[in-house]
C-alpha cells in the first residue's frame, strides 16, 4: 500500500483541531500524520496529544514559520518511507474519499513522473462554495484548462493542469521532494508556496487539479488578506529567486530604479522613498539572494537534509 503522510504546521489551532484530525481518522485510505507546532498558547499541543495520540507530534522551541516547520515534517516522513506528502493547513480538513480520489488520478496518469503537485478542489469553510482563491486560480488558467466550460457542460476531466495553487492542500509525490526539495527558509510566512511553484516549473513538473477530490480550507475569503504590516512582502525576492529567469536580479533592480525615478519626477515623493528603501534592501541582500538562487539551480532536494 502506498504510504501517505500528512504534515500539518500548527499555531493556535484549537478552532479547527477536532475537525481537522478527525477527518484524517475517517479517511478511507489510512494515513500517517506529523504535526509541527510553532509555539501555540491556546492549548493546541495538549489537545492533540490527548485526543489524537496517533499523531506524531513535534514541538518547536520557537516559531519557525510555515516553510521551515514543514521541512522538518517532510524530512521525517521521507526517512520513514513516505510515498506521498500531504501538506495541509491547520484550518483545513478532508473527506473520507479525498485521498483515494487523488491516488486514482496519480496512479492512472499516463506519465505520473511529470506530476509535481496534485491538488484537490478547495471548498471554503461553509462547504457550499469553492474557496475564492481556487476561483481565481481557475479563472487565470481559463485558456489552458477550459475548466469553467467543462463545469458548465458537466463534462469534467479527471484532472486539469494549472500554473499555481496555494499550499493549503498539496499532495506531493516522493519524486518531487527528491528533485525539487523543501521550502525556501528565506521566507517566513507567505510567498513560500509561490517560490516553491517556480521551482516546480523549473524542473519541468506539472501542477494538477483533481475535480473529483474535494477538501475544505476554512480561510479568509478575501483576496487581499495578507497583512503586509505584519508580514514582509517578498514578492520582489520571489521574482529574483525564480530559476526560470537567469537575469532576474538585475532586471528587478533596474525596474525598482526606474520606478523610483518616475515617482520622483511626478512628485510622488512618499512612494519614491518607499521604492528606494526596497531597492536598498535588495542591493544589500544581493549576495545572499545570488547564493540561494545558485543553490536552487544546481542542487537537488534543496533545503532538505535527506
Amino acid at each position: 500500500m502506498q504510504k501517505v503522510y500528512f504534515i500539518i504546521v500548527t499555531y493556535n489551532a484549537m478552532k479547527w483541531a477536532e475537525r481537522c484530525f478527525t477527518s484524517l481518522r475517517n479517511s478511507c485510505i489510512p494515513v500517517q500524520s506529523i504535526v509541527i507546532d510553532n509555539g501555540s498558547v491556546d492549548g493546541t499541543q495538549e489537545y492533540i496529544k490527548t485526543n489524537f495520540p496517533e499523531v506524531d507530534f513535534i514541538q518547536s522551541e520557537e516559531n519557525l514559520g510555515f516553510g521551515k516547520a514543514n521541512n522538518i515534517g517532510i524530512e521525517k516522513a521521507y526517512k520513514e518511507g513516505a510515498d506521498f506528502f500531504y501538506l495541509m493547513n491547520q484550518d483545513a480538513w478532508i473527506y473520507p474519499e479525498s485521498i483515494q480520489q487523488l491516488l486514482d488520478v496519480y496512479n492512472s496518469h499516463p506519465s505520473n513522473k511529470e506530476i509535481g503537485i496534485l491538488s484537490p478542489m478547495h471548498l471554503d469553510g461553509t462547504e457550499k462554495y469553492l474557496d475564492i482563491f481556487l476561483d481565481k486560480y481557475i479563472a487565470t488558467n481559463f485558456e489552458k484548462t477550459r475548466l469553467i466550460s467543462d463545469l458548465y457542460f458537466q463534462s469534467l476531466k479527471s484532472y486539469y493542469e494549472i500554473s499555481f495553487i496555494n499550499a493549503a492542500h498539496w499532495f506531493i509525490p516522493r519524486q518531487t521532494i527528491e528533485v525539487v526539495g523543501g521550502f525556501n527558509p528565506y521566507f517566513f510566512h507567505y510567498g513560500e508556496d509561490n517560490e516553491y511553484v517556480n521551482r516546480i516549473h523549473f524542473h519541468k513538473k506539472k501542477i494538477l487539479l483533481a475535480p473529483k477530490s474535494k477538501v475544505v480550507h476554512d480561510g479568509k475569503q478575501v483576496l487581499g488578506k495578507v497583512d503586509y504590516g505584519k508580514y514582509k512582502d517578498l514578492s520582489i525576492e520571489t521574482k529574483i529567486l525564480n530559476p526560470n529567469f537567469p537575469d532576474s536580479l538585475q532586471q528587478e533592480k533596474k525596474a525598482l530604479l526606474q520606478s523610483f525615478i518616475k515617482n520622483s519626477f511626478t512628485g510622488n515623493i512618499k512612494q519614491a522613498k518607499k521604492i528606494l528603501k526596497r531597492y536598498n534592501e535588495v542591493k544589500k541582500n544581493s549576495s545572499e539572494l545570488t547564493k540561494i538562487k545558485h543553490k536552487i539551480i544546481t542542487e537537488k532536494n534543496t533545503f532538505l537534509n535527506l
